[in-house]
C-alpha cells in the first residue's frame, strides 16, 4: 500500500514481505510490515510466519489454502488497515508524522497526540501578554494571569492527581470541580473566583478561536457576580481625617495621599505612577491631571482642586524619584490606613480605593457633578461603570425631600391639617 501525497503531504507506504534470512525450524519465515515514511523506514514484525514458498509478494500474502493462511492474510489485512488509519487520523489532525510515530501508536508506547494541553496555552497567553506591559496590560493584571495559572496547577494536582489536561478532555465538570476547589481550599468569595474564572475561560476562547478544541465547557455556565458595596467616607470624616494630629510622618504622608486620592479620584496604582508630565495647565490656567488609568489605559480628565493642588505644592522638593507624592506599596498603604482610622475614631475599614469611592460619591456626585462628568474623570469608558461609585447619601435624600416640603407648602396642601 502506498500513497503518493501532495508537495507539502508525508509520503506513505506499507509494504509486507519475508526476511528469508530468518528461517524458522519449520521452515517457515516471519512476516515483516515496513512502514514508509517521508523515505524513512521502520519495521514492524508481524505475528505470523510462512512457507516461502506459500508467500506472493505481489499480493502481499499467503498464496495457501488452509485455515492458518486464511488467518494470517485476514490479520495482515487487519494490520494495515489500522496503520492507515493511524496515518490517517495523524494527517486530519495536523499532527507531527513519522514512521517511528505510528509504530509507537501501534504498538502502544505511546498515545496518539491529545493536541494542546491547559497548561500550554495558558502558559503561551501569559508569556504574550508579559511582553505587553506598560503597553497593553499593567504589572498587576500580569500578576493576576499568573495566580490563575498557578491555582489550576494546585487544583489539577491535589483533586485530579496530574500536572496537565488535553484541552479535548475540558468538560464543564471540570469547571465546577475547579469552581469548588476555589472556593474551598483557596478561600476565594464568590467575585474572586469569578475572577479567575473569567481568566480561565480567556484562554478557552483563544483556543476555541485556533481550532485546538471543539467544544466550549463553559457554554452552559453562567457568572453571577455578588453586589459589592464598598465603604466611603462622608465630608465629616473626611475632615476628621483631614485635620487629625497624627503622630509621626510616616502616617501623615500616607493620610495625604489619601486625600489627595478623595478629592482627585485616582486609584492607588494611578496616584503612585503620577509625574510632572502629568500635571498640564490649560490657557485660562487651570490645573489637570491627564493621564491614562494603569489598568485600562482611558485617559483620566480631572481639573485640580485646590486641596491637590496644596499637597502637590508639599511635596514639589521632596525626593521621589519622579514620584510627585510619596506612595508607599499598596499592602503598608492599606495598614498605614487602619492605624489612621483607629486614631480618628472612623470604624469604617479604610483602604487605597476607599478614597476613590470617597470621590466619587462625597466629593463629586453630592456636589452635583454630572455622572458623565464623574465617568471621564474617573477614566471609565461608560458612565455604566460609574454607576458602581454612586451611592444616595442621606444629606441629597435630605435636600430632596427639603425642596418637596417647600413645593407642598407653597400650594397649601397643609392648610386644612391644622
Amino acid at each position: 500500500m502506498e500513497t503518493k501525497t501532495s508537495k507539502n503531504r508525508a509520503t506513505f507506504s506499507l509494504v509486507c514481505y519475508l526476511r528469508k534470512s530468518n528461517v524458522l525450524k519449520n521452515g517457515e519465515v516471519p512476516v515483516y510490515l515496513r512502514i514508509t515514511v517521508n523515505k524513512q523506514s521502520v519495521l514492524l514484525t508481524m505475528q505470523g510466519s510462512v512457507l516461502p514458498s506459500l508467500w506472493s509478494q505481489a499480493k502481499e500474502k499467503s498464496k495457501g489454502k488452509d485455515k492458518a493462511a486464511k488467518e494470517l492474510n485476514l490479520y495482515i489485512d487487519a494490520v494495515k488497515s489500522k496503520i492507515y488509519q493511524i496515518y490517517r487520523e495523524l494527517e486530519i489532525d495536523g499532527k507531527p508524522i513519522s514512521a517511528q510515530i505510528i509504530k509507537d501508536i501501534f504498538l502502544g508506547n505511546t498515545k496518539p497526540d491529545e493536541g494542546k494541553t491547559l497548561v500550554e496555552v495558558h502558559t503561551e497567553h501569559n508569556e504574550r501578554c508579559r511582553k505587553l506591559i506598560n503597553t497593553e496590560y499593567s504589572p498587576s493584571t500580569i500578576y493576576k494571569f499568573e495566580a490563575s495559572l498557578k491555582f489550576l496547577q494546585e487544583f489539577m494536582k491535589k483533586e485530579l492527581d496530574r500536572e496537565d489536561i488535553p484541552l479535548s478532555k475540558l468538560n464543564e465538570n471540570f469547571i465546577r470541580q475547579y469552581e469548588a476547589y476555589l472556593k474551598t481550599e483557596r478561600g476565594c468569595n464568590n467575585n474572586s473566583t469569578i475572577k479567575h474564572l473569567k481568566i480561565f475561560k480567556k484562554v478557552i476562547r483563544i483556543a476555541l478561536a485556533n481550532d485546538w478544541m471543539q467544544k466550549d465547557p463553559f457554554i452552559s455556565i453562567k457568572f453571577h457576580l455578588d453586589e459589592v458595596h464598598v465603604d466611603f467616607l462622608t465630608m465629616d470624616e473626611l475632615n476628621i481625617l483631614i485635620n487629625k494630629e497624627l503622630p509621626n510622618k510616616r502616617l501623615s504622608q500616607v493620610r495625604d495621599v489619601f486625600v489627595f486620592c478623595a478629592f482627585s479620584g485616582l486609584a492607588f496604582v494611578d496616584v503612585k505612577g503620577l509625574r510632572q508630565e502629568h500635571i498640564i495647565k490649560d490657557a485660562n490656567g487651570r490645573m489637570w491631571i491627564r493621564k491614562p488609568r494603569e489598568k485600562t489605559n482611558n485617559m483620566c480628565n480631572i481639573p485640580l482642586l485646590q486641596v491637590p493642588q496644596m499637597l502637590l505644592e508639599k511635596y514639589k522638593e521632596y525626593p521621589l524619584g519622579g514620584q510627585l507624592l510619596p506612595v508607599p506599596t499598596n499592602q503598608k498603604m492599606n495598614a498605614y490606613l487602619k492605624e489612621i482610622a483607629d486614631l480618628c475614631g472612623i470604624e469604617k475599614r479604610l483602604t487605597s480605593h476607599v478614597a476613590r469611592h470617597t470621590a466619587a460619591t462625597s466629593v463629586f456626585l453630592a456636589n452635583k457633578v454630572s455622572m458623565e462628568n464623574v465617568a471621564k474623570m474617573l477614566g471609565h469608558s461608560s458612565t455604566r461603570m460609574t454607576q458602581h461609585y454612586a451611592r444616595v447619601l442621606d444629606q441629597s435624600i435630605a435636600e430632596d425631600m427639603d425642596n418637596v416640603e417647600a413645593i407642598l407648602f407653597k400650594i397649601g396642601i397643609n392648610k386644612n391639617l391644622k
